[in-house]
């Protein structure tokens, strides 16, 4: 017998005893299409679906529902959160999160109660206060954020020029608006708002609206040459269709 096979053979031996040791402790699974590590802790009454990966010192608090298909490594979950199809990594999850569908939670991300991170959020190396919503589409990074902070689709934190990373600090009750690069170091204030479309690289006061826009300005009848034959080539296979 190959050393492979045996080794598999092993692993999942040990497997089938951690799986059963986790069923008598009231663990609820729809079927064993998942793999837990030994050291793995997972409390009475949360509910681990298909496909997910629990490695290395991961805790998952009572109540809580894993899955589907998540990966989960060196990372607490507190209890009554929910973690759908993301990954996550040495990071700590407060109770009655709301993580997912593909969340990237990455090293060093921290969370307090009720905080949602939703479809493509990417998390490094960050602070969020309690009640924080960021629904989509973002990336925070190397930051520390207040409670109950709105983030609009897009927004990214510029932490890194190359050479040093910095950090980006948030203020309770602000809203960051879609698509706003916030350029580190920068602290927006309690309850300020960043204008969405805005770069914004200097601080923004408590209460104050942080903007950063261009003059939009319209050329008359630029687009007409750029695009004629483009408009051309449609309207020819739109007049053969037609026919055929």
């Amino acid at each position: 017998m190959s050393s492979a096979k045996e080794n598999y053979l092993a692993a999942k031996a040990a497997f089938a005893k951690t799986f059963e040791k986790h069923l008598e402790n009231g663990v609820e699974f729809l079927s064993d299409n998942v793999w837990i590590d030994p050291e793995v802790e997972i409390a009475p009454g949360a509910v681990i679906l298909p496909g997910c990966i629990l490695r290395g010192k991961t805790v998952v608090g009572a109540g809580c529902v894993i899955g589907p298909n998540t990966l989960l490594e060196n990372t607490v979950v507190e209890a009554g959160s929910t973690v759908n199809a993301s990954q996550c990594y040495d990071s700590h999850l407060g109770p009655d999160n709301k993580i997912g569908p593909f969340t990237h939670v990455r090293t060093g991300t921290v969370t307090g109660a009720g905080v949602h991170l939703g479809a493509y959020v990417e998390t490094k190396n960050s602070n969020f206060a309690e009640g924080n919503t960021v629904s989509h589409l973002t990336y925070i990074g190397d930051s520390d954020v207040g409670k109950y902070c709105n983030f609009g689709c897009g927004t990214v934190t510029c932490n890194y020029d190359g050479e040093g990373k910095y950090r980006t600090t948030i203020g309770d009750y602000a809203f960051i608006g879609c698509n706003t690069n916030l350029v580190a170091p920068v602290k927006i204030g309690d309850r300020a708002f960043t204008a969405a479309g805005s770069t914004i690289s200097q601080d923004v006061p408590d209460g104050a609206l942080g903007i950063e826009r261009g003059r939009q300005a319209a050329i008359p009848g630029w687009s007409n040459k750029k695009l004629e034959k483009y408009v051309a080539k449609k309207e020819k296979l739109e007049a053969e269709r037609k026919k055929g």
